[in-house]
């Protein structure tokens, strides 16, 4: 086998390689929500789609969440497909301490009592089926209940530490 001039110098495991390699994989933009004694939510870009019968969804969220309490107990989940004009969203439920159900945010009681955010591309409400524990964080799989790809436009994009658009 000879080398390849293509490939650099392998790197140790580790959080930064896992990290820097998943910078350049783009991928889709979603928030997940649920209800408790207040709504939470997170912007993941780890959804996806696990089977399609039964229809059934997975995300992965970290265990140090503030979302996390409630989604260890929350029997229905909202999944949220964001478009390329709701970076801003995106960004407000990313953020640690932001008020993500403020004035700003605007989102009704769905479906099972599950926040759904206004001006989505598409929205599900699924009910809990499994929560995996993976390192620092838990995989939860849930069960498509409703939805509606409701929005038109482009989706959001995460791609090198930023929120995009696809580009043709």
């Amino acid at each position: 086998m000879t080398a390849s001039p293509g490939l650099g110098k392998a790197r140790t495991a580790s959080p930064d390689l896992l990290r820097s390699v998943f910078r350049r994989h783009a991928a889709g933009v979603a928030v997940i929500t649920a209800a408790g004694e207040r709504p939470v939510g997170f912007t993941a870009t780890s959804l996806n789609s696990v089977a399609a019968e039964p229809p059934l969804v997975s995300f992965g969220v970290g265990t140090s969440s503030s979302s996390w309490p409630v989604l260890a107990e929350a029997e229905y989940v909202g999944v949220h497909i964001l478009g390329e004009h709701q970076k801003e969203l995106a960004a407000t439920f990313a953020r640690s301490g932001a008020d993500r159900f403020g004035p700003s945010t605007f989102w009704r009681s769905g479906p099972e009592g599950v926040p759904l955010l206004d001006d989505v591309l598409a929205w599900l409400v699924c009910r809990v089926v499994a929560r995996v524990p993976a390192g620092d964080h838990h995989i939860v799989i849930a069960q498509v209940v409703e939805g509606d790809p409701v929005g038109t436009g482009r989706p959001l994009v995460y791609h090198q530490g930023r929120f995009t658009a696809l580009r043709d």
